[in-house]
């Protein structure tokens, strides 16, 4: 039983979210944006520990908190009833140059390169 726990954590705790969204009667798109902010959360802590036992700041993670900060935005800007199209395809432009910024942060890594 508990392997089966282990093995499924992820099935079992989307349904466990999904059952309470559905009991609260909450619209799925707020719920949908708590979530990117417990993520947004997340990755501040998790950078916040790494600069504490390292002493140095990974471009990654606060690369990470702005994209997935500005995916927020976007579901919250295409929820509301008067949404502007060129407010969400400037929101997309960014996430798209963050990503890029990302793939970069990742191969020029000072940790990958000296592996190199």
């Amino acid at each position: 039983m508990k392997k089966i726990f282990i093995e499924n954590y992820q099935i079992i705790s989307s349904f466990a979210i999904f059952s309470l969204i559905l009991i609260l009667h909450m619209q799925f798109y707020k719920a949908i944006i708590l979530l990117l902010e417990f993520i947004v959360i997340l990755e501040v802590v998790k950078m916040i520990a790494d600069f504490i036992e390292k002493r140095k700041l990974r471009l990654r993670f606060i690369i990470d908190v702005f994209i997935i900060f500005l995916i927020r935005d976007v579901i919250i800007k295409i929820t509301e009833p008067s949404y502007k199209e060129h407010e969400i395809l400037f929101l997309l432009f960014v996430v798209f140059v963050f990503f890029i910024f990302r793939i970069l942060a990742l191969i020029y890594s000072p940790s990958i390169t000296k592996k190199r």
